[in-house]
């Protein structure tokens, strides 16, 4: 049992710097590279069974899981309280509810 919490603590570990390899590849303009670290961390990720974080979950495509950089392969926009973004990749839409705030509502 320690050993599996062991091997979890490293594959998290390792899912946060390969996230932060292809954040510096793809504004280099290395987006093969960058994908192909996506595509490594997630299979880290499901071989010892950890999520991989929200905040690197929204930087890369649900459908074809390539890395998302916006303005270059995807479209962000706000629609609806919802944050949609678009995949040029695949044309695949992705759609995520915005929290709005109480002091932030009219009414």
């Amino acid at each position: 049992m320690v050993k599996r919490s062991f091997y979890r603590q490293i594959a998290r570990r390792r899912i946060k710097e390969l996230f932060e390899l292809a954040k510096d590849e793809a504004r280099k303009g290395r987006l093969d590279r960058a994908d192909r670290y996506v595509e490594i961390a997630r299979k880290i990720g499901m071989r010892y069974l950890v999520r991989i974080p929200k905040e690197y979950r929204l930087l890369f495509c649900k459908r074809c899981h390539k890395f998302l950089l916006p303005g270059v392969n995807c479209r962000v926009r706000i629609n609806r309280k919802k944050l949609v973004i678009f995949c040029y990749n695949c044309k695949g839409y992705r759609r995520i509810p915005l929290k709005i705030k109480d002091s932030e509502r009219v009414c």
